[in-house]
């Protein structure tokens, strides 16, 4: 590709009794003994979050032919970043990047690389367990009215409240493989779901006087809608945060580098994620035209048992989903706590940590809940720099290919591509979010 190697460092300081015992004790470094298939089901479960059912809202905004060229592309454009990181990983000889601003470190200077890294990540993180919680607490009040269309209907915030409950537990799994029943069960979920999503679409078939069209009745409507559907696609796409952190679970020696069985566990699940999103934009654009909700779920009603079924399945995904997506942050917090303020690692301190997180995250959710519009505002503001051109501007930063060469060409059209993307989606986002809150009631 033309591309020069890395720059050789093969000195690589050893760590002192103290810091190694620190890091068997942080989340992300404490154990490394997976697979490559819990490679598959950790990038199944960050990857196909909540954002696949809002696809079909997300292609009534932009159109068919824009919105299946947005869809292709963020599929084509995220595998290759990511393959970028699966590389740079273990780049220097001796040494393993297991964290996104450890590498951001490299590419950009010790001071540099923490500032341009971590806000971002925080944001992408904190951002999607904010988001899940609303996910989760919508999706079991739509369980609960489905399943029991009779009973008193509760709050939102009530439900919540109760997804929230579950995270306080699971949140004191200590590390990435501790979770990894959660998380497969909730990649599997996720397969689950897309497909009762698409499914039911299909078995419903196209609804009477269906339109393609665009729904507002203004140009500038039509535009910002259009901006904040790339929000919403960004958002669909955002792994690349928790990749450096699952491959750093993965054992790894000279011979065999983890970057071979994490390959093949992001190949597997880019095929799932394919499975996921292509089916449920097409099919539910194609069933409901523009008439379509922003989670399909909400306007496929029938058959019952099987929507309640789906929104369980969904639950139980965000739950793994929400895990994933903490544990980065649990390690920062953690790392913070004993290796700059001196606390002494253990379960107290993990124990009041994690549940102060959850505890904030549940607040703004049940504070926030405009579910469409802060996907598009977050998935522009911090997603399309994460996912979509950071990698490239480090593998430019770090392996400088020739000007002109496939790989720097690549790189910047990349970059091209995910700065519009950042520009633009929060736009479209901020205007969704200011329309819904028009409507909308303090703890309602």
């Amino acid at each position: 590709m033309g591309t020069q190697g890395p720059p050789q460092e093969n000195y690589v300081k050893p760590k002192s009794d103290k810091e190694k015992s620190v890091d068997d004790w942080l989340p992300i470094t404490s154990s490394r003994n997976a697979k490559w298939w819990y490679s598959a089901f950790h990038n199944v479960t960050a990857m196909v979050g909540a954002g696949v059912l809002s696809l079909p809202f997300a292609m009534s905004e932009l159109g068919w032919g824009p919105g299946i060229a947005v869809l292709i592309l963020s599929w084509i454009i995220t595998l290759y970043t990511l393959w970028q990181m699966v590389e740079m990983h273990e780049m220097v000889p001796g040494k393993r990047f297991d964290r996104y601003h450890e590498l951001g470190q490299h590419a950009f200077g010790e001071k540099l690389g923490l500032w341009i890294v971590v806000p971002q990540q925080l944001i992408v993180e904190v951002g999607v367990d904010i988001v899940y919680m609303v996910t989760g607490g919508k999706s079991l009040k739509k369980f609960h009215d489905t399943v029991c269309h009779d009973c008193k209907s509760f709050k939102t915030t009530y439900f919540i409240m109760i997804f929230a409950s579950v995270h306080f537990v699971l949140s004191q799994l200590p590390n990435f493989n501790s979770i990894s029943g959660v998380s497969l069960a909730a990649a599997v979920m996720s397969l689950s779901y897309s497909t009762i999503a698409w499914g039911a679409s299909v078995d419903k078939g196209r609804v009477e006087d269906v339109q393609y069209g665009y729904k507002s009745p203004s140009t500038g409507g039509t535009v910002l809608s259009f901006f904040s559907a790339l929000g919403d696609v960004a958002f669909a796409y955002a792994g690349h945060n928790v990749v450096l952190e699952i491959q750093a679970t993965i054992p790894s020696t000279p011979e065999k580098p983890s970057k071979k069985p994490m390959w093949k566990g992001v190949v597997v699940a880019y095929i799932v994620v394919a499975l996921c999103y292509f089916p449920v934009a097409l099919v539910g654009y194609w069933a409901f035209g523009n008439g379509v909700d922003d989670n399909i779920l909400i306007t496929l009603n029938k058959p019952r048992w099987l929507i309640a079924m789906a929104n369980m399945m969904v639950v139980v995904h965000v739950i793994g989903s929400y895990q994933i997506y903490a544990m980065p942050v649990f390690d920062m917090m953690e790392t913070v706590l004993v290796k700059k303020l001196n606390f002494p690692p253990g379960i107290l301190l993990r124990l009041i940590a994690r549940s102060l997180y959850v505890a904030f995250t549940m607040f703004v959710a049940i504070t926030f809940p405009f579910f469409g519009g802060l996907l598009g505002f977050f998935g522009g503001f911090a997603f399309a720099p994460t996912t979509y051109f950071l990698p490239c501007i480090m593998w430019l930063a770090i392996y400088k290919p020739r000007k002109f060469s496939l790989s720097w060409i690549a790189n910047w059209i990349c970059i091209v591509l995910g700065v519009c993307l950042m520009i633009l989606a929060p736009i479209g986002g901020l205007r969704q979010i200011i329309v819904d809150a028009k409507t909308y009631s303090f703890y309602s």
